[in-house]
């Protein structure tokens, strides 16, 4: 009995050396989070539920408490709490209740003129049809076109290709870089952008730089950045994939097409999974009525 009490005292002597090492500021941090999950646990409820003032005031002590000292208190929340609070924060400003997801429908006017042009031509793809609908003073994609055949089981043209996109993408595999944005919030709800290359037969990502704004010269001087790093690996690029984002202006593509980089359109994807047989084509100049 006496060496356990002995040997208890000692413990506690060389807690209270270890607590005098530390900075008055982390102590400090470190009552006032107990004592504020004192006075959540203390509420009438029968459990302890955090407020979005609670949780604020936890996350700030938080960050203030080593991570070898939060492992040895006893917290009503982990890191991984305020992780999830913080993608909540996030969710809930970019929320929009009252926008209905999606593309607005098409009118069923112009589906029925569309699928009456591609059945009455036979030989037209999307691409004419998309023409003849600009001189009939219709504005419409031909995109959009597209979409409404390949929904109405209509072929864009009538002659098919053999060679698949999926195809394409193995045979052509080591020659082709596709490049998008993603965006990061921060902790402070702002936004940035993220523009990256990947190489799809090595998978290999290459981060071009994070701005607040993607503008066209910034987005310009990223693509001459990222081919002056490829350095003489940039001759094996033959194609380039990118969606039809607003930065991905012609200043974009003129740096890939000087060293002989073709820019393939998103409309020529996975859709059917199959190539578009009109891609490439321009589109005919619309017949004046």
């Amino acid at each position: 009995m006496v060496i356990r009490l002995i040997y208890l005292l000692a413990c506690q002597a060389f807690r209270w050396l270890a607590l005098l090492a530390r900075s008055d500021a982390s102590k400090d941090a470190e009552i006032l989070m107990l004592r504020h999950q004192l006075t959540i646990a203390r509420r009438a409820q029968p459990r302890p539920r955090f407020s979005w003032s609670d949780r604020a005031v936890m996350a700030a002590l938080l960050r203030l408490v080593s991570k070898q000292r939060r492992s040895q208190l006893a917290l009503l929340v982990s890191p991984r709490s305020v992780l999830r609070w913080h993608a909540r924060l996030i969710a809930w400003k970019w929320t929009y209740p009252s926008r209905r997801p999606g593309r607005p429908p098409k009118p069923e006017a112009l589906r029925q003129l569309i699928l009456r042009l591609a059945r009455e031509n036979p030989g037209w793809g999307y691409r004419r049809i998309h023409g003849e609908l600009l001189g009939l003073g219709r504005d419409v994609a031909a995109s959009t076109v597209w979409s409404i055949l390949k929904q109405a089981g209509i072929d864009p043209s009538p002659q098919r290709v053999d060679c698949s996109w999926a195809a394409f993408l193995k045979a052509q595999a080591s020659a082709i870089v596709a490049t998008d944005l993603f965006h990061i919030d921060t902790v402070f709800l702002r936004r940035w952008f993220v523009l990256f290359f990947i190489n799809h037969g090595t998978r290999r990502v290459h981060i071009a730089g994070i701005t607040r704004h993607p503008t066209d010269p910034w987005i310009t001087q990223q693509a001459r950045n990222y081919l002056m790093d490829l350095g003489d690996h940039a001759e094996s690029i033959k194609f380039l994939i990118r969606d039809r984002g607003a930065y991905f202006t012609d200043n974009f593509d003129a740096v890939f097409q000087a060293i002989g980089v073709h820019t393939l359109d998103p409309i020529m994807s996975t859709r059917g999974n199959r190539p578009h047989p009109d891609h490439g084509r321009a589109p005919p100049t619309p017949r004046r009525q």
